[in-house]
């Protein structure tokens, strides 16, 4: 048992565990990969590109020790190595979103702000994840297809 004092929002908004009609539609939280590759500030940018790159991806988010978000590297960032550090070339502190927010308004601003990613990070500033716009706008197409399916039922 676990009492938590911080209050049922910040539950929510850290992405744990709900009960009710809501927890069965995918929130920003749930799409979020969780494989994102990381990086610290100190480390060589050339390097973190490179692992980046191998991985298959070409963004980094930018943590502490504690998985706290401090920066976001893209591809124009990582392709400018050269010598630098990451905290030379991160974008720093990024827009963060909530795992609690529904997947369908994570699409929707994502598509309106032309964001390709977005950090997901829980109330205290903690990395969940890194939401891609196109795994978004997927799920919450499957999300309004599968609405629209059971309103012709």
């Amino acid at each position: 048992m676990y009492d938590y004092v911080a209050g049922k929002q910040d539950w929510v908004s850290a992405g744990l565990p709900t009960e009710g009609q809501l927890p069965s539609r995918p929130r920003a939280g749930d799409v979020a990969r969780k494989d994102v590759p990381t990086c610290r500030v100190n480390e060589a940018l050339d390097e973190v590109a490179e692992r980046v790159r191998a991985a298959g991806w070409d963004a980094s988010v930018v943590v502490n020790e504690e998985r706290v978000v401090f920066g976001l590297l893209r591809a124009a960032e990582l392709a400018a190595g050269r010598g630098r550090s990451v905290e030379e070339a991160m974008r720093p502190g990024p827009s963060t979103f909530r795992p609690n927010v529904p997947i369908e308004e994570m699409a929707g601003f994502m598509g309106e702000h032309q964001l390709h990613s977005a950090p997901v990070t829980t109330s205290d500033g903690r990395l969940v994840g890194l939401l891609l716009r196109e795994e978004a706008e997927r799920a919450a197409h499957e999300l309004h297809h599968a609405a629209t399916e059971g309103d012709e039922r």
